[in-house]
């Protein structure tokens, strides 16, 4: 980020420009010079002031909490209809939170402990806790963005003995064990392991739940770093560190499930289609999300494997796609920086595609 200094000249640069823009005369080729300049980076300067404004002051809180007013009364049993995953005495459930977001439960069934992933809110949160009958004695928190933090507080003073973790990078609310790539968190016989994924922001982690303790599938909570058919948006680095971030996760084996953030599957398996119409593993898992959604049904989890088949943003090796997008980073498929461009195209067609 800019220095402060850096803000104060820039704004008075941008004060200079418009009042030039303003005393000129209407046809004077300065004007329209400047005109243009501003319409080119007004939209990308506008986003930054907002960005900033969300994640390093008191307005971002507010509006979080205008969010979780408007989506409690919107939908008061959560925006969809989500069912646990139950496997060797470890439970896995997701809590329809805000008007897309997911947060999870992951249960020690026997010793009847639990973690909470990302508890935007804090009530619903709760209210499984209790229907659980667990006690909650660790959050992960995947970054600092309100819509997967802002619980934070008050289930850490609900739950005296409850440990917030997360990224020191990240400036996150409440955190008190910051934790580093591949640390794990142990609670009862989970074992969950820290991966840095930075690019949606700085210091983001997604969390491995490791599945050979209870003989079942490893489970990945992505946060906003990976998303059924979909992947954030890069917020605080580049195309080249979200490309290396989404490699971490590649390295992962296939019949990892993939627990997202949000929401947003049919909305990204349409844009795949744009990309790569022929895809018949898009295709199929299309058809099945789309009844889902019909019924408010949730879509997750789904496995790496099948987004390897299907998620453009994790299909930047792959010839197909790089000869329907533009020139491809050469016969080996290796070229990361080519793969990099790649990734950055992808994330402008899909703006545009959202924007129709």
């Amino acid at each position: 980020w800019p220095a402060p200094w850096q803000w104060v000249a820039g704004c008075w640069l941008l004060l200079v420009l418009v009042l030039v823009l303003l005393v000129s005369p209407r046809g004077c080729r300065v004007r329209r010079g400047l005109r243009g300049l501003l319409m080119a980076h007004s939209q990308r300067l506008l986003f930054r002031i907002g960005y900033s404004l969300y994640t390093r002051t008191w307005l971002g809180y507010l509006f979080y909490r205008q969010q979780l007013r408007r989506a409690r009364n919107r939908y008061p049993k959560g925006h969809s209809k989500t069912q646990p995953r139950l496997f060797n005495g470890v439970k896995v459930l997701p809590i329809p939170v805000l008007s897309d977001n997911y947060s999870y439960l992951i249960i020690d069934t026997q010793a009847q402990l639990a973690v909470a992933v990302d508890p935007s809110d804090p009530r619903a949160v709760q209210a499984s806790i209790e229907k659980e009958g667990v006690t909650l004695v660790a959050i992960l928190c995947t970054h600092k963005h309100w819509d997967h933090s802002g619980g934070n507080r008050d289930l850490s003073r609900r739950h005296r003995d409850c440990r917030v973790y997360g990224s020191p990078q990240d400036g996150i609310p409440y955190l008190t064990h910051p934790l580093c790539h591949q640390d794990v968190v142990s609670v009862g016989r989970l074992q969950i392991q820290a991966l840095a994924t930075p690019g949606h922001t700085q210091g983001h982690l997604v969390y491995l739940l490791d599945g050979e303790p209870y003989k079942g599938p490893s489970c990945l909570f992505s946060g906003d770093l990976l998303f059924l058919s979909g992947c954030g948006r890069t917020f605080e680095g580049n195309a080249e560190t979200m490309l290396s971030s989404l490699d971490t996760v590649l390295g992962l084996g296939d019949d990892t499930l993939l627990w997202p953030g949000h929401e947003y599957a049919e909305e990204n398996l349409g844009f795949a289609g744009v990309v790569e119409p022929e895809n018949l593993a898009r295709e199929r898992k299309m058809q099945w999300v789309q009844r889902q959604r019909l019924e408010r049904k949730s879509t997750c989890p789904s496995t790496l494997g099948e987004e390897r088949s299907y998620n453009p943003f994790l299909r930047t090796h792959c010839l197909a796609l790089q000869e329907a997008l533009g020139p491809g980073p050469g016969p080996t498929g290796d070229d990361d920086c080519s793969r990099a461009q790649l990734l950055e195209e992808l994330r402008r067609l899909k703006d545009m595609h959202k924007s129709k």
